[in-house]
């Protein structure tokens, strides 16, 4: 790959000042922030270890490569860049991802194909909270061009918003549809006694114990609805209870949706075969990637870099992740999954709009 400072956008030079204030600390000066911040960005755009004349050409210090090269030394010894062997170059440490990090500006900068393509996407009507996650990933992986990640909401705390009894032939269909846009439905055997006009008081019946009560709550009231009610009655509800038992034992088999693992792949060049086929793995297990992703619910943003994790650790790996949430209640997660040699300016601003505006549809749809 070619050298040249064209991959990632340049920060504006308000910008610039900015960074350097929040960046410096009593061991680094700013020229030495602004020699790393050169190095990473580089490096996260060709995948080659990043030479002083490289960094002469990206970072406009006005200095000469000597100047350069001694401070390359210096970030070195502190533990912020290391020295590959067969090379003349530098290469970033996760000390120096996250050095990088969070000396970010606040909110970042999607480029425009980022923006209008996440705008795109929320403008269809979608009603099912699911679905638009599957969507999510997709997404995520698109606009980033790494692997998007999704923990769908627990569906134990979802309300309940219609219920309803449908005759069909000679048994009915019970349907239960949550304000997420979840449904269930389960068949069940139609008490001979029960006419037309019982079974529209029963429905009736099912639907005011339930309706706006989260499904735990749901299946409490017909557990004892049916035990003080007649044999008909009985039937219908503990077939409900059933239901929404289900719906219980589902909410609680947490998963991750994931999507656009083949980007993984492109990605040969920051990783080593072995470490790729870890990371494979564990989104393939999902166990690991739920232990990352799960306890993010309070944080506006969370950047998990290689050996700050033992799994990200052993796949080489950083996962940028953002709880979603309806009104003040945390539902679930989204994130991205890549090398530490990542564009963060991009993921972490994309992950943060996509969470922002996952937050206002579920907010919407709990109305």
């Amino acid at each position: 790959m070619g050298s040249g400072c064209h991959g990632l956008p340049k920060m504006p030079s308000t910008l610039g000042g900015r960074l350097l204030n929040a960046m410096a600390e009593p061991e680094l000066g700013t020229r030495k922030i602004e020699v790393l911040r050169a190095v990473v960005e580089e490096y996260v755009r060709t995948g080659e270890p990043v030479g002083s004349e490289t960094v002469a050409e990206c970072s406009d210090l006005g200095v000469s490569s000597a100047t350069i090269r001694n401070e390359l030394s210096a970030l070195e010894e502190l533990g912020f860049l290391s020295h590959p062997h067969t090379s003349a170059g530098r290469i970033p440490t996760d000390a120096g991802y996250r050095k990088y990090v969070d000396a970010l500006p606040p909110g970042g900068r999607m480029r425009d194909t980022q923006r209008r393509a996440i705008a795109g996407f929320f403008a269809e009507t979608m009603l099912d909270l699911e679905d638009v996650l599957k969507g999510t990933t997709q997404l995520l992986s698109r606009v980033t061009q790494y692997a998007g990640l999704a923990v769908p909401p627990s569906g134990s705390s979802e309300l309940v918003a219609r219920t309803e009894l449908i005759e069909l032939g000679s048994g009915l269909m019970l349907l239960v549809v949550g304000q997420r846009g979840r449904v269930d439905k389960a068949m069940i055997d139609r008490p001979a006694e029960l006419d037309t006009e019982g079974l529209a008081a029963l429905e009736r019946a099912l639907a005011d114990r339930v309706q706006d009560k989260t499904v735990s709550e749901a299946r409490a009231e017909v557990l004892k609805a049916a035990a003080a009610a007649g044999r008909a009655e009985r039937e219908i509800f503990a077939a409900a209870a059933d239901v929404f038992g289900d719906m219980q034992m589902g909410a609680g088999a947490h998963h991750v949706l994931i999507g656009g693992v083949a980007n993984l792949a492109d990605e040969a060049a920051h990783w080593r075969r072995e470490t790729v086929r870890r990371l494979f793995e564990a989104l393939e297990h999902e166990s690991e990637m739920l232990e990352l992703l799960r306890d993010v619910t309070t944080e506006d943003l969370t950047v998990t870099i290689g050996a700050e994790h033992p799994h990200t650790g052993d796949w080489e790996a950083s996962i940028v992740s953002a709880p979603f949430h309806a009104g003040s209640i945390a539902l679930g997660a989204v994130g991205v999954v890549g090398p530490t040699a990542m564009d963060y300016v991009g993921v972490m601003a994309s992950v943060r709009a996509v969470a922002r505006r996952l937050s206002e549809l579920a907010t919407e749809l709990d109305a």
